[in-house]
C-alpha cells in the first residue's frame, strides 16, 4: 500500500509540474507580439479557430472577398501538430484556419463578425458535438488596429447576449498547415455523416443570417 501511496502522490506531482509547464507556456504565448503577415499579391491573411476545421471552412469559403481558406493548427506550445497529436489536447493547439482575402472587397471587422455569426459564441471548449480544447474558439490579430476591433465586437455581443463569450484573443504567431486529407473536406465529401449532420447544417445557418455576404446566392 505504501508503494501504491508514493507511486500516486509522484504521478500527481509530476502531473502539476507539467500543468504548471502548460500554463507557463500558454502564457507566453498571450502575452508575446503577434506577427503581422504582409500581403502577397494584395492579399491579406486573417486566423480564426472555431471547433472543427472542416466546418469553419466552408463557411468562409462562402464569403464574399474570400480566395481561399486553408485548414491547420494555431494556438499551441508544440511544433509540427498533427491531427492526432491536437487531438490530445496535450499540444495547445485548436483547429483553425487561414482565411486569404481580398481586403478591397471584405476587411478584417466583416471577417470577425462571420466568425462569431457562424457559431455560439458562449459554447467553452468546443462547437456543437465537438469537445475539447483543440475545438476550443481563439480569434488571432496580427495588430493593435485587429485587436481593438475584435475586443470591442466580443464585448458589444457579450452585452447584447448578456453572457460571456467564450473566444478567447490571441496574437498571432504561427498557423501549421493541416494534413492534405482535410482540405476542402466538406466540398469532396458531401456524403459524409458528419458533414451532412452537422458541417452542412451550420454552413446552411451561417447563410440564412448571412446572405448579404454570401459570393452568390443559395
Amino acid at each position: 500500500m505504501k508503494h501504491i501511496v508514493l507511486s500516486l502522490a509522484f504521478t500527481l506531482l509530476f502531473s502539476c509540474q507539467n500543468n504548471a509547464q502548460i500554463n507557463e507556456q500558454q502564457k507566453a504565448i498571450i502575452e508575446a507580439d503577434p506577427v503581422v503577415v504582409p500581403l502577397e499579391n494584395g492579399l491579406a491573411k486573417a486566423y480564426f479557430a472555431s471547433g472543427c476545421f472542416w466546418c469553419v471552412e466552408a463557411i468562409y469559403e462562402s464569403v464574399k472577398g474570400v480566395k481561399e481558406v486553408v485548414n491547420g493548427y494555431a494556438g499551441g506550445y508544440t511544433d509540427y501538430p498533427t491531427y492526432e497529436l491536437s487531438n490530445t489536447g496535450r499540444t495547445g493547439h485548436a483547429e483553425a484556419v487561414e482565411v486569404i482575402y481580398d481586403p478591397k472587397i471584405v476587411d478584417f471587422a466583416t471577417l470577425v463578425d462571420v466568425y462569431f455569426g457562424s457559431q455560439d459564441p458562449t459554447q467553452v471548449n468546443g462547437q456543437g458535438p465537438d469537445r475539447g480544447s483543440q475545438y476550443r474558439s481563439i480569434i488571432f490579430y496580427q495588430t493593435e488596429a485587429q485587436k481593438k476591433i475584435i475586443l470591442e465586437k466580443k464585448k458589444a455581443l457579450a452585452e447584447k447576449l448578456n453572457k460571456e463569450v467564450a473566444a478567447e484573443v490571441y496574437p498571432f504567431l504561427k498557423f501549421w498547415v493541416g494534413e492534405d486529407y482535410h482540405q476542402d473536406y466538406e466540398r469532396l465529401h458531401p456524403n459524409n455523416s458528419y458533414i451532412r449532420n452537422v458541417s452542412i447544417p451550420r454552413l446552411k445557418r451561417f447563410q440564412k443570417k448571412f446572405p448579404h455576404l454570401l459570393k452568390s446566392a443559395h
